[in-house]
């Protein structure tokens, strides 16, 4: 379970994205400036922050400062109601990897969270077993029945993707974002694509990746 430091000054604001993040499996401390952040960190496993920008003693700017002076791994997500481009470009320069305006679309934040944690590598110690079905993240390994699977690497994200939340449906749009990135000029057809190579490969597999119509793809038990 990967564990997120929450900082937010607005006590109902701060429970509501507490309760979220933790029904999508995420542990979450939570702290009310920036100042119980940095204590917080002194003392817990964190493998990434979520920070409001204005909030009292030391602000979330401030606050990701000091992050990434001592850390500059650690990933740190701004979730604040500031959306100008200067608010923005502010947060960015002092070190953010990520910036959401209010109000909070917990989907987007999801998918966020989990994309700066496999790109700060902090998934790579993770292992899915389903079944006869084995995903190795840190060497991108695909295993159906103790044999390895030769897979293209978007092949394995996009599997290893639909089975960290098994029975949950992904968009064409949000797979997009999540494994070929938010900038990518890539069409949602090539989702379908690598969706078809990778059903053919794990046709022996005890998981299926299944079509909902209208929505996107999800991954099941058979």
């Amino acid at each position: 379970m990967f564990n997120i430091l929450l900082a937010e000054d607005e006590i109902a604001l701060r429970k509501l994205i507490k309760f979220n993040l933790e029904k999508r499996g995420f542990s979450v401390y939570e702290c009310g400036n920036g100042q119980e952040a940095l204590t917080l960190l002194e003392n817990k496993d964190t493998d990434l922050i979520i920070t409001d920008i204005m909030m009292p003693v030391i602000d979330g700017n401030a606050l990701t400062q000091a992050v990434k002076s001592k850390n500059a791994d650690l990933p740190v997500i701004m979730l604040t109601a500031l959306s100008t481009i200067d608010d923005k470009k502010k947060s960015f320069e002092d070190g953010a990897d990520d910036y959401l305006t209010k109000p909070v679309d917990y989907d987007e934040l999801e998918l966020r969270i989990r994309a700066l944690l496999r790109r700060y590598g902090r998934v790579s110690k993770q292992k899915i077993q389903a079944g006869n079905t084995e995903l190795h993240f840190p060497t991108k390994t695909l295993k159906i029945d103790s044999v390895i699977i030769d897979t293209a690497k978007k092949e394995f994200l996009l599997l290893f993707t639909l089975l960290s939340s098994k029975g949950r449906i992904f968009s064409r749009a949000q797979l997009l974002d999540e494994i070929w990135g938010m900038d990518s000029e890539s069409l949602e057809r090539t989702v379908d694509v690598h969706i078809n190579k990778l059903r053919e490969k794990i046709v022996n597999s005890d998981v299926e990746i299944i079509s909902v119509r209208g929505l996107g793809y999800k991954a099941e038990l058979k």
